[in-house]
């Protein structure tokens, strides 16, 4: 049986889909991946049985609803032409204009929510066009699979799903094997700690109260240090501005690496990973540091909170709030060596337990099975 993956980017297939395409090869089926080609094409490399085909009209920022026609009528050639038996489709787009052309098509379709995210973060026309649009396409999929269960529960509320027509399994998974504990002896003592936020340098994941708390903490606690790892992200609306970034680091505020393909040793030479989103699937970054087995800090909002035993491996702050963020810092501080080693193996026992990849490779599996036998 030939089942495709549709995303938004190969960027997105590479850094999250891998584990889903290693349990579809492992059953014996063919895999066909449809995603506008990048530099992570280089996947390919390791996977030479499954055929890649360039999506070329996508524009995942976009919403001129003449290229979003155009991707539609791209998407159902493709479909015709190839003739996959089931299609994943993730993120918004994929999962609203592929939902059309796979019913055009033909072809069953899963909606595969990975997060919802400006779309939905912010209140105004783009959430209600989003919502309609998704109440529209919803007939046309099989089953919607979400990434935590309060994203399901929103479509059950706003009348998108129907009944058992949604399922939410935990997160896209973190390769446990390869995201594991660095032998990089004991944490910090005292107040020598270093946070380290990981992630697109978007106002939206809390980059902003992030520095805020880290401007407060600093006068307080002179030793403490707060490290950024990411890049600027200007296709999204709420990318850091590049002044913002300056002042941050020019005021030794922050200490910025930028970009990092690999992001364990930053992960390794941490104290905690810090998130403050404003709403997640399951925050990935949050996971790795998890299964790395370090305390993490994100925010009481959908996704985040499922990562976190408050007091057990990590600690939720308010969303939006720069107050609540640096109370919670200075909670972390305050923690001997041994509490925050606990902390850790807490979080890397959970990651174990409930995000390891190839649990949630065969989570989705099955509801594929579902569909498919």
């Amino acid at each position: 049986m030939k089942i495709a993956l549709v995303a938004n980017s190969t960027w997105n297939i590479y850094n999250f889909r891998l584990n889903v395409i290693d349990k579809l090869l492992a059953e014996g089926h063919d895999v066909l991946v449809i995603a506008p080609i990048d530099e992570y094409v280089e996947y390919k490399e390791l996977y030479p049985a499954v055929q890649h085909v360039n999506l070329r009209t996508l524009d995942r920022d976009s919403t001129n609803p003449l290229k979003d026609v155009i991707l539609v009528a791209e998407l159902i050639r493709k479909y015709r032409k190839l003739k996959p038996d089931l299609i994943l489709h993730y993120t918004n787009k994929p999962n609203i204009f592929g939902g059309i052309a796979a019913k055009i098509a033909g072809i069953p379709s899963i909606a595969m929510v990975t997060g919802l995210g400006y779309a939905f973060i912010h209140k105004g026309w783009i959430r209600n066009v989003t919502t309609k649009l998704y109440q529209f396409v919803s007939r046309f999929h099989k089953k919607f699979i979400f990434e935590n269960i309060e994203d399901r529960e929103l479509f059950d509320s706003l009348g998108i799903t129907k009944a058992n027509q949604g399922v939410s399994i935990k997160g896209c998974g973190v390769n446990t094997s390869y995201y594991h504990p660095y032998p990089n002896g004991k944490m910090t003592p005292g107040d020598h700690v270093n946070f380290t936020f990981i992630g697109r340098l978007l106002y939206d994941k809390g980059i902003g109260e992030f520095v805020e708390a880290a401007k407060v903490i600093k006068t307080k606690y002179p030793n403490v240090t707060f490290s950024i790892v990411g890049e600027l992200d200007p296709d999204n609306p709420a990318t850091v501005d590049k002044e913002d970034l300056v002042g941050w680091t020019a005021n030794d505020i922050v200490k910025y690496y930028g970009f990092q393909k690999d992001v364990r040793p930053f992960i390794a030479k941490s104290d905690c990973i810090v998130l403050p989103s404003y709403r997640e699937a399951i925050p990935r970054t949050i996971t790795e540091g998890m299964s790395m087995g370090k305390p993490v800090i994100t925010t009481d909002t959908a996704g985040c909170r499922e990562a976190v035993d408050i007091g057990v491996n990590g600690y939720l702050a308010e969303v939006k709030s720069t107050s609540s963020l640096r109370k919670v810092f200075e909670q972390f501080i305050h923690l001997s060596a041994n509490q925050r080693h606990k902390m850790g193996d807490a979080g890397r026992e959970k990651a174990l337990r409930e995000f390891d990849d190839q649990k949630i490779a065969n989570d989705i599996y099955s509801e594929i099975e579902k569909i498919i036998l």
